[in-house]
């Protein structure tokens, strides 16, 4: 039975080859690569999500703890594409046309990826046809939002009119510095996530994970 205690603390440490090797070990051991992923990595990344939500830890120990994940992952995921294991959803993010602002996103990206989904990563200065384009290639279940500037915020509001004009079914959620619950209500977000661990949660909401 692997030691999944010894790869949760690594992984939170952010010690990224030691991550790499125990995911070896347990699969040599003889579990399986969905375990591992669940009971190794994403358990572990949840950890890092609380602690951070709880002001435990801030972005640099999550950026690192990411980067021990993605170590992991690495090994798993040709493995998991070979035993027909799925991602339990698709979600697309993106930093809105105009906004040059990553760092949030990454972490968002970083994290719903943390909880076994598929993350597509648009990158910054995304424009409403960008996104519209992507949805309907890669179908995701729901769509992150991010601005960092009040200037940049009202495309928004221009990507989700676009989205809905192209009449894909996908939930829409929202998020950055200057975004409130109150302006999602108002250019019709289905959600409104204040900081990156919220965020896994209500991603796996509107897909109907939890």
């Amino acid at each position: 039975m692997p030691d999944y205690a010894e790869m949760n603390a690594a992984l939170q440490k952010g010690n990224a080859p030691l991550v790499g090797e125990l995911t070896k070990k347990a699969l040599d051991e003889g579990a399986s690569p969905k375990e591992v992923l669940d009971k190794g990595l994403i358990a572990a990344m949840g950890v890092v999500g609380e602690k951070f939500k709880k002001n435990e830890v801030y972005v640099p120990e999550v950026l690192i703890a990411a980067r021990a994940m993605h170590a992991g992952l690495a090994v798993l995921e040709p493995i998991l594409a070979e035993t027909g294991v799925e991602p339990i959803g698709v979600f697309m993010i993106g930093t809105v046309k105009g906004d040059l602002h990553d760092i949030g996103k990454n972490l968002v990206a970083m994290m719903v990826k943390g909880a076994g989904y598929k993350v597509v990563d648009l990158g910054i200065d995304v424009t409403p046809d960008k996104f519209v384009e992507a949805v309907k290639k890669e179908k995701p279940g729901v769509i992150g939002l991010s601005a960092l500037l009040t200037t940049t915020m009202p495309m928004m509001k221009s990507t989700i009119e676009a989205v809905r004009a192209a009449g894909v079914d996908v939930k829409i959620i929202v998020g950055g510095a200057p975004v409130t619950q109150a302006y999602a209500d108002e250019i019709g977000a289905d959600g409104y996530s204040p900081d990156a661990a919220s965020a896994v949660g209500l991603v796996k909401e509107l897909t109907g994970v939890a």
